[in-house]
């Protein structure tokens, strides 16, 4: 039998309930309660991004399959991942081997290493002296600013062409160039030659993209520092080493990983080129795979390149904490 009390008792929790989470929410400090905020954001994006990976390793999980992607094969657990690691499906699977040693120029994962590095250290070098000079009060700054992303701006389709028509035998003038510093006639079908025209084609391109995100954090540094420095008489390298470099070194670190990001996932410029047979990337081998209908071991494949990626951006993300005194 109920009574009257009951539905008054229930009121009563609930509004007991619903007062003690308000005063939880109001004691708060500002940076939990802006965490709370954003928490439904972080969980719909966690979803988007962590759903399809969670997929990918499933697929992983089985045997290459020649039905569909959604009729899998066999399940085979880390098979793929074993034969994958240990070459034994250069031969049978991939177009390319995924890592050997013996031929460099042809293994993805040495490739992708490779123009990542070099790639990214050279765009991030003349990246922060382009910045540098910018940042300087001189008449057409303006223009020169504006001047140096249009290479940014070009699609990398038509980027692409523009290199592939210049070390094209019989039609570009690089030819005759590469072939001075002693490279073949046809340097788009040598592996390493073609990755050297590659990196040099990204350089030219990416470089303004550092350059304005350096550029940025050299605007926010307090000039009176500087005036205070000429007055102690240090001089331009001190200023350089001890003013410059320690405020503007966390924006250069952003900038480095976007660039080690966009840099490992590397397939369009390859492409559009030389080629994924001449230049095999990660990206490469995984699209490549796929096309053969190896669903299996091309999201071995993905999932390796993805977890690789997340590495280098964990160990990007801890030095920014520590360049800022956060770790």
């Amino acid at each position: 039998m109920v009574t009257e009390g009951q539905p008054e008792s229930r009121v009563q929790q609930r509004s007991g309930a619903y007062a003690s989470a308000v005063r939880w929410v109001e004691n708060l400090d500002e940076d939990k309660f802006a965490y709370l905020l954003l928490a439904p954001a972080f969980l719909l994006l966690a979803f988007i991004a962590f759903w399809p990976l969670f997929r990918t390793f499933i697929i992983s999980l089985n045997a290459d399959s020649l039905r569909g992607v959604a009729q899998l094969g066999e399940f085979v657990g880390f098979e793929n991942y074993v034969a994958l690691l240990t070459g034994e499906l250069d031969t049978v699977a991939l177009p390319n081997p995924f890592f050997d040693l013996s031929a460099p120029f042809e293994s993805a994962l040495i490739v992708t290493a490779i123009f990542t590095i070099v790639g990214v250290v050279f765009e991030t070098l003349l990246g922060f002296g382009q910045a540098l000079v910018l940042d300087q009060d001189f008449r057409g700054r303006r223009w020169v600013r504006v001047a140096i992303i249009i290479p940014w701006a070009i699609p990398i389709v038509i980027q692409g062409m523009i290199f592939y028509l210049i070390f094209q035998p019989g039609v570009g003038f690089g030819v005759g160039i590469a072939e001075a510093i002693g490279f073949s006639g046809t340097p788009l079908t040598n592996s390493a030659e073609a990755l050297a025209i590659i990196t040099l084609a990204d350089v030219w391109k990416t470089t303004a993209f550092m350059a304005l995100l350096i550029l940025a954090g050299l605007q926010s540094v307090d000039r009176s520092l500087y005036d205070v420095a000429r007055v102690s008489g240090a001089s331009k390298w001190h200023q350089f080493r001890l003013i410059t470099l320690p405020i503007v070194l966390p924006t250069v670190l952003v900038a480095m990983l976007f660039r080690t990001l966009d840099a490992a996932r590397i397939y369009g410029l390859i492409e559009s080129t030389a080629g994924c047979t001449t230049v095999p990337s990660l990206s490469c081998l995984v699209v490549t795979t796929f096309s053969v209908r190896r669903y299996g071991t091309a999201s071995a494949v993905a999932f390796v390149t993805a977890a690789l990626i997340g590495l280098v951006a964990m160990g990007f993300i801890i030095q920014l904490y520590r360049s800022r005194g956060g770790i």
